[in-house]
């Protein structure tokens, strides 16, 4: 990868145009891949810019219709770092497009607890405190006021964010190569990824038979003994399970269908 600033096509116009877009990431969330739908139409003006072709075009943006979730407010700093490899990729024949994913899934789990601490851990209780001590004394400024507070530091933080992203991800990347860390790194952000994955199949994925081995106080629960052996094991077969049918071609509605059928079923007979 070498610099690229006589290949550059992005401007600053084109990455204020994801900016803009990011507000809407969370319009069109879904349970199967949150908020994919929404960085494709953040990062849809410069994916078409960078592939006139139709077919690179379609390429790019199945690229971006993977699973995506973070804090809404640092999704342009992402988003701008995914700007500047895509822009790699349209310019560099030996660019591997199969990175950008690895390290959009690196850093979404990074981010969004940085994100979720600072915006909806700290700062959202703080205005909504501040404004409703104005409140109670009737200020009809209150509410005005936490927007304000809220929504200040939101808007900044995205703005920043998305150009910072994309120019120092351009910077980084350059840089990354001329150490030979490229490798390294997009191999890390995988393992990141993929432990980010792993994680929410842990949390997300209830699996919890109330099946119990014996009677009375002597009685062991079924659950109990298979977490003994791995802990959340049930939740990550299933996991693996709705994923290989996935990989079948079953339709995510027919599998969603089918979950709440066989729930319904085990938790009639006494399973669950």
């Amino acid at each position: 990868m070498t610099s690229n600033n006589e290949k550059k096509l992005l401007t600053k116009s084109d990455i204020n145009k994801v900016f803009w877009r990011s507000f809407t990431v969370n319009a069109s969330f879904n349970y199967e891949r949150q908020m994919s739908q929404g960085a494709q139409y953040a990062l849809s003006p410069i994916l078409q810019k960078l592939y006139p072709d139709k077919k690179e075009l379609g390429e790019a943006l199945q690229r971006h219709a993977e699973f995506f979730n973070t804090t809404p407010m640092l999704c342009p700093f992402i988003f701008g770092i995914t700007a500047a490899m895509e822009e790699e990729n349209a310019t560099q024949e030996d660019f591997d497009p199969n990175t950008i994913n690895s390290v959009k899934a690196g850093l979404m789990g990074p981010l969004a607890g940085i994100g979720d601490s600072v915006f909806w851990g700290t700062l959202r209780p703080l205005a909504g405190g501040i404004a409703c001590s104005l409140a109670l004394t009737g200020n009809l400024f209150a509410p005005f006021l936490f927007l304000l507070l809220f929504n200040i530091p939101n808007v900044l933080v995205r703005y920043f964010g998305c150009h910072w992203g994309y120019n120092s991800g351009m910077k980084a990347l350059n840089r990354f190569e001329e150490l030979g860390l490229t490798e390294k790194i997009f191999t890390a952000a995988a393992i990141i990824g993929l432990l980010v994955i792993g994680g929410m199949s842990a949390s997300m994925v209830s699996v919890n038979p109330v099946v119990a081995i014996g009677s009375g106080d002597n009685a062991i629960k079924l659950i109990d003994v298979i977490n003994g052996i791995m802990p959340k094991m049930l939740s990550l077969l299933t996991t693996l399970g709705v994923y290989r049918l996935l990989k079948k071609g079953t339709k995510p509605n027919t599998i969603l269908l089918g979950i709440i059928v066989v729930s319904v079923l085990l938790t009639a007979i006494g399973v669950f």
